[in-house]
């Protein structure tokens, strides 16, 4: 290194926008990390009606909502099991994990 020269810090996205989910769909292990979810709520008719902060029967996971997203579940139709930083759901196709960091 030149004396009197900064070194270089060379960030990845994941340095910026750290990932605080990750879902695991039980079946096949398939696996998605993001920084942020919503829940969606649908219409009788399938459109979408609006987002919550928290999960519920006939809700869908929206994995990092943004102009597009990383992963969309069905319905929710069971909660199996929720705890602090863990949510364990079943939907109209799959049985999923949703981890959450602090």
């Amino acid at each position: 290194m030149i004396a009197g020269t900064q070194p270089k810090v060379l960030l990845g996205q994941d340095d910026l926008y750290p990932k605080k989910y990750k879902l695991v769909r039980e079946n096949d292990g398939l696996t998605k990390t993001g920084t942020r979810i919503s829940w969606v709520e649908w219409d009788s008719d399938g459109v979408f009606n609006e987002t919550h902060p928290a999960i519920a029967v006939g809700r869908s996971l929206l994995l990092d909502p943004r102009l597009s997203y990383t992963w969309l579940t069905t319905a929710v139709t069971e909660i199996l099991e929720e705890r602090d930083g863990y949510i364990k759901f079943r939907t109209t196709n799959s049985v999923y994990e949703l981890f959450i960091k602090n």
